[in-house]
Order: structure tokens, then sequence, then C-alpha cells
């Protein structure tokens, strides 16, 4: 184990190094790594072949947030298919939509892609959403975090598509692979820390 996470775990701040490389050399191709001196490959290039992996629809030439939001939409409305009409209106009402009688999973998708394109705090609150259910789906625990009233009520709705979506593309790839065990939750990890860390600089959230 290594000596600075013992010695200032949990302040992950203090040795996110050393979890970046963890990350970089678990992307890597084992032989290649060794042939680079144990060095791994840029994060872009992880988040690219998990993407690749789950049959993300993305640009391989966009910026790195823009990658990551096109994951996380591809979790979403992978969700939103396996929800019934019932429960698609149910998470419309959630969201304020007024009018939830023609709603569909469609106009939906359509609708949270405008907020991650958007940015700002309604992308940070769907992206914790999303990870909150992904890693309780994948490693058996979510985020720790305080969430309001309204924001538990859309969780519940999304729990159980969240949990399907996201057991469909865990077993589409190679179960197997302790790689991809590793860089596809550590990936949609740092999603979500990129986009917080985002709110936070536009003072739209705080820790305090």
């Amino acid at each position: 184990m290594n000596s600075t996470y013992k010695q200032h775990y949990p302040d992950h701040n203090k040795y996110w190094e050393e979890i970046a490389a963890e990350i970089q050399c678990f992307g890597a191709n084992t032989f290649a790594t060794i042939f680079r001196g144990g060095k791994g490959v840029l994060y872009k290039e992880v988040l690219v072949d998990v993407c690749g992996k789950l049959k993300v629809n993305f640009n391989k030439n966009s910026d790195v947030k823009n990658i990551e939001n096109c994951l996380l939409m591809k979790i979403l409305s992978d969700a939103l298919e396996s929800m019934s009409p019932e429960e698609i209106k149910a998470l419309g009402g959630e969201l304020g939509i007024k009018n939830t009688s023609g709603l569909t999973s469609q106009t939906l998708s359509a609708a949270f892609q405008t907020i991650f394109r958007a940015g700002g705090f309604k992308s940070y609150q769907l992206t914790l959403i999303i990870v909150n259910q992904v890693m309780k789906a994948l490693i058996g625990r979510g985020l720790s975090l305080a969430a309001n009233a309204s924001l538990m009520r859309v969780m519940s709705v999304l729990t159980g598509p969240i949990g399907w979506a996201i057991t469909g593309i865990w077993t589409a790839v190679d179960i197997g692979s302790a790689a991809y065990r590793v860089t596809i939750p550590a990936v949609i990890q740092v999603a979500f820390l990129r986009t917080q860390l985002s709110a936070v600089l536009a003072d739209e959230i705080s820790f305090e």
C-alpha cells in the first residue's frame, strides 16, 4: 500500500497523483505499461476506451467533460428506455414538468442533454443522481451525500431503472477483466468530481 495514502487517508487531495496514476495504469495494456516503465496512459485515453466498450455515442475529439457527459447520458438514456409511462410521468413531475401527459423517454432524454450542456447546479444534481445509483449497483454503496427531499424523490424514481441499465451494461463487457472493473467505476466517479468542482467554483454549492 502506498505510504502517502497511509499517511494522509482519507484526505484524498494529498495523494490525488497516486490515485490518477493507478487509474492510468489500469487503463493501459499490462505489457505496454511494462515497456513504458510502469507508466500508464492519459486519463482521456482511459475514458475513450471505457466509452467505446460501453457503446457510448461520442466524438473522441471532443473535450473530456463532453465525453464524460456522453457516458452519463448513455446510462441515463438506457434507464429511461426501461421505465414505464407511469414512471416517466412520475419522474417528470418530480423534475417540475407541468404537463406530463405526453411525456416520453425521448423527450426527457432531450431535456437532460440540455441540462448537461448548460452545466451548473442542475447538471451537478443530475450527475449526482446518476453516479449515486451507479455506484450502488456496481460496488454496493452510493456516495456520501446530504440530499434534499426533492432530490431524494427523484433518486427513488430512478433507483430501479439505473440499476437495471448499469447491470445490463456491466454484463455486456468482459466482466472477467479486472481493468474494466476498475476503470468503469473510476471514470464515472471522476465525471462526478469534475461536475462537483465546477459547481463549487461557480459558488453554486458549498461544503460548509
